[in-house]
């Protein structure tokens, strides 16, 4: 079944800032943030347990488990198991440093074989309050968390996790599954694999405003000719879209933070909001399923629903594509 078969919506909520990310959110307002979003419509909720050691899907599982199963579609990821001991020495998290710094203190094992697997779908479940998971991720399997090594990490994945949940698929105990990465390499390569089906993947700051060159030359034309789906997370590139200070999950470069500033004096000039073309940019290529922007207060989830609806003047994307803000062939939104 294709994403968009799938996907109850274009708009998703991305819980990595339930699992503390950057910041000690304090439960009511983590909770809160997915009761604004249920409120506003949205029904998919993608997660993973590396997000705070466990602590984004016991937030989700909370607030979610008095909501019909049957109106909202989760996703999460494979490729770590959260054990009950505490981490005893600082953890290796690759580009992603100590962006989770601020979650549960548990010892986290990452593990692609196909038991693992399985044993990592069970302990979801639990945290999440579910029955049932839709859509899983095999996550971070590149070499932004792994270095040289991921090559080797994808081949345990290649024998054990992809297995698995081509069989999971088949047998009807999930809908989809793919990667949940942030780089497009480990996509093409599984792609071209003989053996995985995979349904789409999670790409995340790879087909933004910011940095989409790559995937759009390499990855969108394969993604849509075989029929499957890419899930856009973090559409505002850690948020330096949007005025933080951050890229990547780390502080943002000179240059990033003047293409911010160049591309900001455009949308200024047309009175669009920066939420606004970012979302819509990520949307506007065919191979895109849904936007997954991440959130930790209540009232950014608004700004999200109203950035999907705002009116965009086509002048605003020609003087981006003039100014070689974006690339000349990336789809435009209409």
């Amino acid at each position: 079944m294709a994403l968009k078969d799938i996907l109850p919506s274009k708009l998703g909520f991305g819980a990595a800032p339930l699992g503390n990310m950057f910041r000690a959110i304090p439960e009511d307002e983590a909770l809160a943030t997915v009761a604004a979003a249920w409120d506003d419509g949205i029904r998919y909720f993608d997660n993973a347990p590396f997000y705070g050691a466990g602590l984004a899907e016991i937030r989700m599982g909370e607030a979610l488990r008095d909501k019909p199963r049957d109106q909202y579609v989760i996703s999460t990821k494979v490729g770590r198991i959260v054990l009950d001991e505490v981490e005893g020495t600082p953890r290796d998290n690759g580009e992603k440093g100590n962006v989770f710094a601020n979650g549960r203190p548990n010892k986290v094992m990452n593990d692609y074989s196909h038991d693992a697997t399985l044993r990592s779908i069970e302990d979801s479940l639990k945290r999440l309050q579910t029955d049932r998971i839709d859509i899983i991720w095999v996550h971070d399997l590149a070499q932004d968390f792994y270095g040289d090594a991921w090559i080797g990490k994808f081949e345990e994945a290649r024998t054990g996790a992809f297995k698995a949940l081509d069989r999971l698929r088949d047998d009807g105990t999930i809908k989809a599954w793919g990667l949940g990465v942030n780089r497009v390499e480990a996509v093409e390569l599984l792609l071209d694999l003989d053996g995985p089906r995979p349904d789409g993947s999670l790409l995340a700051g790879r087909y933004t405003l910011l940095d989409h060159d790559r995937a759009l030359e390499r990855l969108m034309p394969k993604v849509a000719d075989r029929g499957l789906g890419i899930v856009v997370g973090g559409p505002y590139s850690s948020g330096a879209l949007v005025g933080g200070p951050n890229f990547e999950y780390a502080p943002a470069s000179p240059e990033i933070l003047a293409k911010v500033t160049a591309i900001k004096a455009i949308a200024d000039h047309h009175g669009v909001s920066m939420k606004a073309a970012g979302l819509q940019f990520s949307l506007a290529n065919p191979a895109v399923a849904a936007v997954i922007p991440g959130a930790s207060r209540p009232q950014r989830i608004a700004e999200d629903t109203a950035a999907l609806k705002e009116p965009i003047p086509v002048d605003f994307w020609r003087a981006l594509r003039d100014a070689g803000l974006i690339d000349r062939a990336a789809p435009l939104p209409r």
